[in-house]
């Protein structure tokens, strides 16, 4: 939390969120334009918000896009102000929705997390179906080769998949791509896409962003947030510790 109330000290942080607000999923250019500072000096602020969680990136092509990421402002809001004042300040998630769906072919919704752990362990967490069963209640089911089928099984002997798609991209703890849908579910505008972007940061500790795709309206994109927090809330603790959380966050 001290990260966060440093980069929030800063007057020329504060205005890159409000554009991010304004504007989500913006290039260093692009945050640069209108700006009296030097790329170097806005990189060096956007480091700062990064490591604090405010700020989450992704890379598209050769472009890195930076995404306000509110988490720790509602956690903030939590501690300090709405045990105060709850009828007050609920637009923490108005203000994401907004922010996400800013421009339509950038992600829709992106979540940063940090594990202690290697890749390679963050990796199995994410492919392996025992482990995805032990965390997600679902075993994640592939080869993870480009091209080949994936599959989210439940894990009740019944053998059925709730999700299915294809996997686009698998770099072993680094990057994993796949789309996702329903198995008879009709998508006229195709399915949504999930990205899985691992960084280590030093020996043991992984940041790890996820990023979804194609959410056709508000109330997909609604249970994304929620089902995607959830669910990587379990799998920081489950690989962290060597067991998930003692109630399963969905439920």
């Amino acid at each position: 939390m001290d990260k966060v109330f440093k980069a929030l000290s800063d007057a020329t942080r504060r205005h890159l969120l409000d554009r991010l607000y304004v504007n989500n999923g913006q290039t260093l250019s692009e945050l640069c334009d209108g700006l009296a500072m030097s790329r170097q000096a806005a990189t060096q602020h956007l480091a700062l918000l990064e490591a604090a969680n405010l700020v989450s990136t992704t890379r598209r092509g050769r472009e890195k896009l930076h995404y306000l990421n509110p988490v720790p402002l509602h956690e903030i809001q939590e501690r300090w102000i709405d045990k105060f004042e709850r009828p007050r300040l609920r637009t923490l998630s108005a203000l994401k929705r907004k922010a996400e769906h800013a421009m339509s072919d950038k992600p829709q919704f992106v979540y940063t997390t940090y594990i202690e752990a290697t890749a390679d362990k963050v990796w199995e967490a994410l492919t392996d179906p025992e482990t995805t069963a032990a965390y997600w209640g679902h075993s994640n089911v592939s080869d993870w080769q480009p091209g080949s089928a994936w599959e989210h099984r439940r894990t009740d002997g019944s053998g059925i998949a709730d999700v299915v798609g294809t996997v686009v991209e698998a770099i072993p703890g680094k990057r994993l791509v796949f789309t996702w849908a329903g198995p008879d579910e009709d998508r006229p505008d195709g399915p949504s896409t999930v990205t899985f972007d691992l960084r280590p940061l030093g020996d043991s500790v992984v940041r790890l962003t996820v990023t979804h795709e194609n959410l056709r309206d508000e109330e997909e994109h609604r249970q994304a947030s929620g089902g995607w927090s959830a669910v990587l809330s379990n799998l920081k603790t489950y690989v962290e510790t060597g067991k998930p959380l003692s109630s399963p966050p969905w439920s």
